[in-house]
This record gives structure tokens, C-alpha cells and sequence, in this order.
């Protein structure tokens, strides 16, 4: 017992959240959430707070994605401009727009991961909950909930990075590649009259050849990501592809 009457074994540890000492929270405080999942009414108030947060998330993450894409577009605007404004622009300027539009792609598809980790979330929400609701067939998944709470507590991404950049390709930079290289065929040939294409194409050291055989590689490897003929596992509700499976594990 110490000065003040109050004896050392009854005090409580203090929580250094190492797991070394005893949580300040009670056995009731932790088992909160327990208590909401067993009484259907609490259940369901606390959903449509979970469901318009992961809209929210959604709606974000796109909009990022959106702004990256704009960018791209800007910038490929903005170069193509300066290229022909005049004939002694050289072509290499194009080729370090593809460079960058290939920083804002590999930018877009980490983007696109998050977008579509929240956007399948939203999914399995409707699927299982408010579809079941308004028309109450049964659910998608039988263990959606035990599904959405081991999501919650290990985040995986739902859509690899191939998968992501096969679709970036395809909906937006496949696009924007293509214009590029047209572009730059344009300016060796019949923007450079004066000059054989091989020698507008060259590069310091590099024969305008080589530079073309590297971009023939480039857009070929473009095509093959853009139509890689793996099974995708990434859902295509919408453009009527075959369902694949909701986690990526």
C-alpha cells in the first residue's frame, strides 16, 4: 500500500498498444460491433452508413482517375500543337510525348486498382443486399457477410495489374498512343519533304531506322496488352463478359 491508501496490484496497466499491457476498453466496449451484427435492426442502420462511404471512396478514386486522363490528353493536345506549328520542330518531341504518356498510364492503372477495389465493394452490396431486397430471390453469394468482413480486415486489390492496364488500353491510352504515332509518322514523311524519313527520324546516335523498328516493337507490345488473350477475372457486367470471381486473392 502505498501514501495515499490505495493499493499497487489494483491498478490497471496502462495500454501501450504493443499488445504488452491490458486494453482501457471493457470486454462490452470491444464486442460493439458483435452487438450490431446480431440485431438486424442495428445491422441495418449501420449498412447504408458503410454503403454510401464506399460510394464515396468510389466516386473519389474516379475522379482522380478522370483528372490523370485529362492531363494526358492535354498534354498530347499541347505537344501535337507545338510539333507542326512549324517544319523545324523536331519529330523526337513526340517521342518524349510517348514517354510521358506512358508515366500517366502506369499512373492511371495503380488508380484504377483503387477505383475498382472500392467499386466492387458498392457491387457486392447491391448484389447481395438491396437487389435480395427489392426482389428477394436469394443472395449472390450465401456468405456475403463473412466475404465483406474478411475484405474489411485484409484489403486486396480485385483486378490485377495486367488486367488494369489491358483496360486502360483499350477504353483510353490505346487511343492516345495511336494518335502519337500516326503523328509522328506525319512528321518524318510528309511534314520533312526536304529530308529522307530515315534521317528526320534519327536520333543523336541512333539511326531513324532503328528508332522506327523500336516503335513498331513498342505499339506491337501495346496491341498484345490491349488484347492479351488471358481469362479475365475482373467482372465485365456491363459489356456482358463472363463473371469472374469478386476477390482477387
Amino acid at each position: 500500500m502505498d501514501s495515499s491508501g490505495s493499493r499497487d496490484d489494483d491498478r490497471t496497466p496502462p495500454f501501450d498498444g504493443s499488445g504488452g499491457g491490458e486494453s482501457p476498453l471493457g470486454r462490452e466496449d470491444q464486442e460493439v460491433g458483435a452487438e450490431v451484427a446480431t440485431d438486424p435492426d442495428s445491422f441495418l442502420g449501420v449498412l447504408p452508413h458503410f454503403y454510401r462511404g464506399e460510394v464515396s471512396q468510389a466516386s473519389g478514386a474516379q475522379d482522380r482517375i478522370d483528372r490523370t486522363t485529362d492531363w494526358a490528353i492535354a498534354l498530347l493536345a499541347a505537344l501535337l500543337s507545338l510539333v507542326f506549328s512549324s517544319p523545324e520542330m523536331p519529330a523526337f518531341l513526340l517521342l518524349i510525348g510517348l514517354f510521358t504518356l506512358c508515366i500517366f498510364l502506369f499512373f492511371e492503372v495503380r488508380r484504377y486498382r483503387f477505383y475498382d477495389h472500392w467499386r466492387a465493394r458498392v457491387r457486392f452490396v447491391q448484389e447481395n443486399v438491396f437487389a435480395n431486397a427489392i426482389d428477394p430471390v436469394g443472395v449472390e453469394h450465401p456468405n456475403w457477410r463473412e466475404e465483406l468482413g474478411d475484405d474489411l480486415r485484409s484489403p486486396t486489390f480485385k483486378v490485377s495489374f495486367v488486367e488494369a492496364l489491358s483496360r486502360r488500353l483499350r477504353r483510353v491510352y490505346g487511343l492516345l498512343f495511336a494518335v502519337t504515332g500516326v503523328a509522328w509518322v506525319f512528321k518524318v514523311t510528309l511534314f520533312t519533304p526536304e529530308q529522307q524519313w530515315t534521317e528526320a527520324a534519327e536520333l543523336p546516335g541512333i539511326p531513324g531506322l532503328a528508332v522506327a523498328t523500336v516503335l513498331g516493337v513498342f505499339f506491337v507490345g501495346i496491341l498484345v496488352f490491349a488484347f492479351w488473350p488471358a481469362k479475365r477475372r475482373a467482372k465485365g457486367e456491363i459489356h456482358g463478359q463472363e463473371s469472374g470471381d469478386w476477390k482477387n486473392d
